[in-house]
């Protein structure tokens, strides 16, 4: 997910670079939703994964 997100900002930057302002909207809003999507899962998975019992051998 924060792959997709990393693509989408160097997208954004190259079409505001070259005078896309939309596509570097677009691209700049799908980068910024799709970060807080990964920060939101990965905090859900360092919870889930702090409270589940340690096996001891």
């Amino acid at each position: 997910m924060l792959r997709w997100a990393l693509l989408f900002l160097v997208i954004a930057l190259l079409s505001a670079l070259f005078g896309f302002t939309n596509v570097a909207g677009t691209s700049m809003e799908a980068a910024k939703i799709l970060f807080f999507v990964f920060l939101v899962l990965f905090v859900v998975s360092l919870v889930a994964g702090s409270r589940s019992p340690r096996s001891t051998l």
